[in-house]
């Protein structure tokens, strides 16, 4: 287990930074949607002072070489210095693992326009924020605008809240990462090409002399994955039945690590299990729901003891390990979206879908492969839900049966889970995906599985996602594989009638009123939606 590798136009600090776990004691509600401000055309450094700048010289317009710690040589200083103890000025940091802040503009006394990074070796997908501020003040109401958000709907406008951490408090009283912010804004902020959007709140700091952090999402680094598995290696119960071994290494040579799991004395007679996530650095809730899956997968459970002794289970955590380490929202160091290029031959270029990729045709050459699951989140739609595959050229059955591993997860997930979001489309932009090649290969049950960026709408709820909340997405998907492959068949059968009741009512047909779902296409079945979570650029 190595060191993260960085390109070494990369400055990163020596700090170790690493968060506590903590689950809220009570759920944490969406703040009241409010409604878009009057943008401001020229917000910038004439309007302020800059107190924060760190853009990597990039050495070209593609990536060339990475080394441990990033680049050689003595660390700049991007934060404006302090001019005395008086000075209330926020001290920023983003060169760390994950981070992502590329300037901070002082516009008030405490009010900060800040701008993004774009993903390395690109100029666009910004999405992902992570920062730290030291040096805040207790008593004073700060104003934080991201002024070059890239996507012109965000859940941010519909009621979800930013991440805080506070030092402080993790120390003395044992709170971890927390929602806060008033007047939390998302708007289009002036008239530029291409359009950039706002993301502006209001939030009061716990502490005089603290050090906080910001964040878009829970973080999940590529260390956290490390010292998961380092934990799984020396546990000896559960190194019995998991081997961990590298895929591949990506381009700036971090291991692509692969996961086989399955019951110790043999795999003769097994079908397999596919899993994957994190091919998009900024969807970090994807992570948490995977060491869910995992944890429950390597625990003593019954049903994890079943299932172990039913599949062998092939399980990639983290795809695009570059991008996760550089603090990238979408691409990987080829400065390209690579759940964008499982058809392309470009094993140099986009390693770790290439190898997995090859991975399942070798599996698929020796066992049936009986769900392929991505993990993924969603910056745009509430709630978790899944992407299949219905090209509209299989028989009723076949296309029925895609619906049913999503509406039976969301009958073991009522709160979280919610079926009527699943689309089932294959579009021609998503081909290059890894859910629509997997089901090319001939997996005929290929999913993306989006985890919202906020949380459930669900029942009751109206509340943001918990790390708990995401992490037993896992174990909850692993029961719905259970119930899929009961050799039993009333449970399947239960689920075939009721998405095709739902199929006729989606419609608009009363059941024996003439005409069928399965005379129409997919596109007509769905309401007309962008699908995934792809920013307007990708295209």
């Amino acid at each position: 287990l190595l060191a993260p590798r960085w390109p070494v136009e990369c400055e990163v600090i020596q700090e170790r930074i690493e968060h506590i776990e903590w689950v809220p004691p009570k759920p944490e509600p969406f703040c009241p949607p409010m409604g878009p401000e009057q943008a401001l055309d020229t917000l910038g450094e004439e309007q302020g002072t800059v107190v924060y700048h760190c853009s990597p010289v990039l050495q070209g317009s593609c990536f060339t070489r990475a080394r441990v710690g990033g680049a050689p040589g003595p660390l700049s200083s991007p934060a404006a210095p302090l001019e005395g103890p008086q000075d209330t000025t926020l001290l920023f940091e983003s060169r760390f693992e994950s981070g992502n802040l590329q300037k901070a503009i002082k516009v008030g006394p405490y009010e900060y326009v800040l701008t993004l990074r774009p993903d390395l070796y690109t100029a666009k997908h910004t999405q992902w924020f992570y920062f730290r501020v030291q040096n805040t003040r207790q008593e004073p109401l700060y104003r934080f605008t991201i002024a070059n958000m890239a996507k012109p709907k965000s859940l941010y406008g519909r009621g979800l809240q930013p991440l805080l951490y506070s030092q402080q408090d993790a120390r003395s009283r044992g709170v971890g990462w927390r929602r806060v912010g008033t007047d939390v804004r998302y708007y289009r902020g002036g008239v530029g090409q291409p359009p950039a959007f706002r993301l502006s709140w209001t939030a009061r700091f716990p502490h005089d002399g603290d050090t906080c952090f910001f964040a878009a999402c829970y973080p999940y680094t590529y260390s956290d994955l490390q010292r998961y598995l380092r934990a799984l290696a020396a546990d000896p119960a559960r190194s019995r039945f998991c081997a961990v071994q590298a895929l591949c290494r990506s381009l700036a040579g971090n291991t692509v690590y692969l996961l086989t799991i399955t019951s110790p004395g043999g795999t003769a007679g097994k079908r397999a299990v596919v899993a994957s996530a994190r091919v998009h650095p900024s969807e970090s809730g994807g992570s948490w729901a995977m060491r869910g899956f995992l944890d429950f997968l390597l625990s003593a459970h019954a049903d994890a003891q079943l299932l172990r002794r039913l599949f062998v289970f092939k399980v990639v955590p983290m795809l695009n390990p570059d991008g996760v380490v550089v603090g990238n929202s979408r691409c990987s160091l080829a400065g390209r979206d690579p759940n964008r290029a499982y058809g392309m031959a470009l094993a140099g270029s986009f390693p770790g879908v290439w190898h997995l990729r090859a991975m399942v045709q070798r599996v698929l050459a020796e066992r049936e492969v009986v769900l392929y699951c991505d993990f993924h989140g969603h910056s745009r739609k509430n709630n978790a839900f899944m992407y299949g595959c219905d090209d509209g050229r299989d028989s009723a059955g076949t296309r029925l049966r895609q619906r049913v591993f999503p509406l039976m997860l969301s009958r073991n997930a009522p709160d979280k889970f919610s079926f009527a979001s699943c689309k089932f489309q294959v579009q021609k932009s998503k081909e290059g995906t890894g859910r629509v090649s997997m089901w090319r290969l001939g997996v005929s049950h290929s999913y993306t599985l989006e985890v919202a960026f906020s949380g459930s709408t669900l029942g009751v709820r109206s509340s943001h996602f918990t790390v708990k909340d995401l992490e037993s997405l896992g174990p909850l998907l692993c029961d719905t594989l259970l119930d899929f492959c009961d050799p039993a068949p009333a449970k399947l059968q239960w689920c075939l009638g009721e998405a095709d009741v739902l199929l006729q009512r989606q419609m608009g047909h009363e059941l024996g009123s003439g005409g069928s779902w399965s005379d129409v296409s997919p596109s007509e079945l769905e309401s007309s939606t962008s699908g995934s979570d792809s920013s307007v650029s990708d295209g």
